[in-house]
């Protein structure tokens, strides 16, 4: 089988487009895919320093490879990221995948700590949480955010980009639909552009399959040890149900996306909730005190109620 545009030996079948590509010709394609995202959306600006959450997962030392493959090319810098949510044995793989990946690629590159910002590590929250309706993903997802925000503030960014592919758009639709909580798709839009800290995830129109084929085409190192707490949520029974549609209807991933970015837009012009600062922190959020000092003021006083006992 030969490739659609050089000839040479195909070693990709795309299935919703029907083209067969060699691997070079592939890796170009996820390059000018992921620049169009950029570009369409205006995600990066002459100038910017972009804050580049790097995981040590697939989706993103993918993204930190186009992300420095353009910066050669265009202008604006890039600082890699890592947070490292304290969870023994896991991250510690992680960390040395992207020391070595950033001094290949000569990425500057800084750790933050749940510990160091909000003194408590991942697996010391699991442990003071007060009940276990509280996930370890609502937990984890709400202090990285906040860890992100306060790197990219730190190094001087105006951009935090990270890895979520079109897969995890899907599934993180269908997860706030599933649990009502419908605000949450109007922050969906990836139109952000007049924002003062930008949030931009450039590989959200590529389906998680090709990012896993561009690492391994690439020969880019990555963890792959999952996160020990991967199956407690939904999640994974909504990516399940996503592939089978996918492998039964091809092109069905991209036509869903379509229609949840016009959702997105309409519920984003719907949303009403003024937004202030936090009594506490003084970050932006929607009530008196934001999701992450609550988390903590709770997490603090069953750490002292756990210490009086």
């Amino acid at each position: 089988m030969q490739c659609d545009k050089c000839q040479n030996v195909a070693v990709y079948s795309r299935k919703y487009s029907g083209e067969n590509l060699c691997s070079e010709c592939f890796s170009n394609s996820i390059l000018r895919k992921t620049a169009k995202t950029i570009s369409k959306y205006k995600m990066i600006k002459n100038g910017d320093l972009v804050c580049v959450g790097v995981s040590g997962g697939k989706d993103s030392l993918v993204l930190l490879d186009t992300l420095k493959k353009m910066s050669q090319t265009h202008n604006f810098r890039i600082i890699a990221v890592t947070i490292d949510e304290g969870i023994p044995g896991y991250r510690d793989e992680a960390l040395n995948i992207v020391k070595e990946f950033c001094s290949k690629l000569d990425v500057e590159f800084k750790i933050y700590s749940y510990k160091e910002l909000f003194d408590v590590t991942l697996t010391e929250s699991l442990e003071l949480r007060e009940n276990e309706k509280t996930s370890s993903c609502s937990i984890c997802g709400t202090f990285r955010r906040r860890a992100l925000d306060h790197a990219a503030r730190q190094i001087g960014a105006n951009v935090i980009a990270t890895g979520h592919n079109l897969d995890d758009i899907l599934q993180t639709f269908l997860i706030n639909t599933l649990s009502g909580d419908t605000n949450r798709i109007g922050w969906m839009n990836p139109d952000n552009e007049n924002v003062e800290l930008r949030k931009i995830k450039p590989l959200s129109e590529i389906y998680e399959s090709e990012i896993v084929f561009y690492a391994f085409t690439n020969n880019l190192p990555f963890q792959s040890e999952p996160c020990p707490h991967m199956n407690e949520g939904i999640r994974t029974e909504i990516r399940e149900f996503l592939n089978m549609l996918e492998d039964n209807r091809s092109g069905i991933k991209n036509s869903m996306y379509h229609s949840i970015l016009k959702i997105s837009d309409i519920m984003k012009n719907n949303d009403e909730k003024e937004k202030r600062n936090c009594d506490i922190c003084g970050n932006e959020c929607t009530g008196k005190i934001c999701s992450v000092c609550t988390m903590i003021t709770n997490l603090k006083k069953e750490r002292s109620n756990s210490n009086i006992t």
